[in-house]
């Protein structure tokens, strides 16, 4: 391109012979000037239906459309990425009770160390490899419309978005074919940025997609970012029965391009009726159309769904740049969607199932949702299990309650004002900012330690100023993280370390029988405890054959998201603020968190209360399914305490709370815990 001298022609042809002519006079390698055309296509570009759109369809036609990759559930693989550290994250990436409703994009509230904030960052994507490899103008042009139809699906402000492009493209070499699609990929974006007033800041581009005779499809991902208040939020499960379907679109003229004007009128619109709180849900229309964009929004709450009125054509084909939204029964559609392009497709349903009748349907079409999601999550799931392979011997196959209601009697000698927790931090550890807040906002004093391991000498005066830290302290914390990457065979094996030697062994044995002090352990710290005894046994001692342990999850993966959990014993003063029996929604984020124990020792836990919670399905039962207990933990033990209660350790995140936190999944998400472990000092 950098040789380019002179662009004589730019003709654009469409449903003819080629979709962009551009010749160019170009230098060659030996300097003479040649005219060459960039890219002639062999066809055009359209967005017609299926050739099955003009028979009569059948269920497994639409079906099918669910076991399409760029369309069936990646539960499995996004659950591997951790999804609420930072304790910002407004909207998880899977909604809904199930957890399976796909989020329109990433929505997470500025980080702030102190104070508290709603104004949230919204980001999402658009790409359609099907489009871009037919054509890299409409791929681009369409990548951009659908990244920010995103963005106003979430409830935000489109006209306020702005870009940033990843580019992909095969080796370019000498064919200038090839050196024509990121060319005319820019094209596109360019002209859906140039409608919109949109602009581009950064990107990256990449011309080596190929391999061999392999090669990627023309690649332009647009990612559009935006700014919100966490509580103007929108997102895509279906909330309540009897609710309208709105399907919201614009015209597209023969050139395949959206009727500009009136799409910017129905963004407009659909971000006034977010503010207003009149939107219950939505989602855009991308890959296999409607049908695919309500599976993804019933799935959640596993609401049903009937639709009518619509063609094959809209049921089944892509439509970006367009809506579906969710608007309560009892609002006035014509006067709420007043200036937009819209009609009313159906309804919402108490039935577990999605009703369609199309233009070319002889009869209508029933899917029942418990099939819909089987068929839908069945095509990665070889690859990003969500199920376990294999049961191990020792899980106990139906779990029951534990409930031990009786408080302990244990209060410390002397009262403190404002106790002080002191925090280690190891290499690894990631969640020391979201504990220091939470013990902040509890009213502590939170004393955060850097480990020093480069060499010897450091470490050793790490060791002695933990050793006073500590003798300083009320309380000790040890947060969440992946210590030394979660060293082989075990993780947490530098904080056991750590704490085993004599300096800090005896600083914390102080604290607990002189001072009566607590300790609090959470996933990469419950690790720790378990594996120095300090739970269950109450003190720090060798391991041996007998001791429960924290190991691999029994699904063979990291897992993140968010947990139901039971409280089963108030004996700890860590548990001073809930009841037996309450239930909380959690974020959990480990690959070592199955609790295992022998039988003699899990009954000697139940017997003096120090099962302190336990994982459970939405029937609040503990339960074995991976789906509710991720790390297949031996009696559904999510966490567990020290003799006397005073030493807490459990999996879960309970330090990751806050307000507008998770709002796609329903759940109290605060167990106090925090708020307790000061209170023990002050009250």
């Amino acid at each position: 391109i950098a040789h380019v001298t002179d662009l004589d022609r730019f003709r654009m042809y469409w449903r003819g012979d080629c979709i962009l002519d551009l010749s160019r006079d170009f230098i060659n390698s030996n300097g003479v000037k040649q005219e060459i055309d960039i890219l002639v296509p062999e066809r055009g570009f359209d967005f017609e239906p299926t050739e099955k759109s003009s028979e009569n369809i059948r269920k497994s036609d639409i079906t099918d459309l669910l076991k399409d990759l760029n369309c069936c559930s990646q539960k499995g693989l996004v659950e591997i990425f951790d999804s609420t550290i930072g304790a910002g994250t407004v909207l998880m990436p899977l909604g809904g009770k199930n957890q399976l409703s796909p989020s329109a994009g990433m929505v997470s509230k500025l980080p702030v160390t102190n104070g508290f904030t709603d104004t949230a960052t919204m980001m999402a994507y658009g790409f359609d490899p099907k489009i871009s490899a037919i054509s890299p103008f409409h791929g681009a042009y369409y990548a951009v419309i659908d990244s920010i139809t995103k963005i106003a699906a979430m409830g935000g402000d489109y006209s306020k978005v702005r870009l940033t492009f990843q580019e992909y493209f095969e080796k370019l070499g000498q064919d200038p074919v090839r050196w024509s699609k990121p060319f005319i990929a820019l094209l596109g974006a360019l002209k859906a940025q140039t409608e919109l007033d949109i602009p581009s800041i950064g990107g990256k581009d990449s011309m080596s997609g190929s391999f061999m005779d392999i090669h990627v499809p023309p690649t332009l991902v647009s990612f559009a970012i935006g700014v919100a208040n966490a509580n103007q939020i929108v997102s895509t499960e279906l909330k309540n029965e009897n609710s309208n379907l709105i399907y919201v679109t614009s015209e597209r003229n023969e050139q395949q391009m959206l009727d500009i004007e009136q799409y910017k009128a129905n963004m407009r619109r659909v971000r006034e009726l977010a503010l207003e709180g009149k939107i219950l849900s939505a989602n855009t229309i991308g890959m296999g159309g409607i049908f695919v964009s309500l599976v993804k929004m019933a799935v959640g709450n596993m609401i049903g769904a009937e639709l009518k009125g619509i063609t094959d054509k809209e049921l089944r084909n892509p439509c970006y740049g367009a809506l579906l939204l969710e608007i309560a029964e009892s609002e006035n559609i014509d006067e709420l969607m007043a200036g937009t392009s819209y009609k009313v497709i159906g309804n919402t349903t108490n039935n577990s199932s999605i009703t369609i009748q199309t233009d070319v349907a002889e009869e209508t079409i029933t899917i029942n949702l418990d099939e819909i999601r089987k068929i839908w999550t069945e095509p990665l799931e070889g690859v990003f299990p969500t199920k376990r392979k294999h049961e191990s011997n020792k899980i106990i196959k139906n779990p029951e309650p534990v409930s031990y209601d009786i408080r302990s009697n244990h209060r410390p000698a002397v009262k403190i004002a404002k106790p002080r927790i002191f925090m280690p931090v190891f290499p690894g550890t990631n969640c020391e900012a979201d504990s220091k807040q939470a013990f902040e906002k509890a009213g502590g004093i939170v004393d955060t330690q850097i480990l020093r391991n480069l060499n010897q000498k450091g470490l050793n005066e790490s060791i002695s100023e933990m050793e006073k830290r500590i003798r300083n302290s009320q309380i000790i914390m040890i947060p969440g993280g992946f210590s030394g990457g979660d060293e082989p065979d075990g993780s947490a094996k530098f904080i056991t370390a750590v704490f085993r030697n004599p300096k800090i062994k005896g600083a914390v044995e102080d604290l607990l029988n002189k001072r009566d002090g607590l300790i609090l352990g959470i996933c990469n710290g419950f690790q720790a405890l378990i594996k120095l005894g300090l739970v269950p046994y109450g003190v720090i001692k060798e391991p041996d054959a007998e001791n429960p342990t924290l190991t691999y999850n029994s699904i063979g993966r990291h897992t993140s998201s968010l947990v139901r959990t039971r409280i089963a014993s108030v004996k700890s003063p860590w548990l001073a603020n809930v009841e037996v029996g309450d239930i909380h929604t959690t974020p959990i984020s480990n690959g070592e968190g199955r609790f295992i124990a022998e039988e003699n020792m899990i009954q000697q836990l139940i017997k003096n209360g120090q099962i302190a919670t336990q994982y459970i399905d939405l029937n609040g039962t503990p339960s074995m399914d991976v789906e509710y207990n991720p790390n297949g933990s031996m009696l559904a033990v999510e966490g567990i305490t020290s003799p006397d209660g005073r030493i807490f350790g459990k999996m879960c995140h309970s330090e990751r709370i806050g307000k507008n936190l998770y709002k796609n999944v329903p759940g109290n998400i605060d167990q106090r815990i925090f708020e307790a472990g000061i209170d023990y000092f002050t009250k």
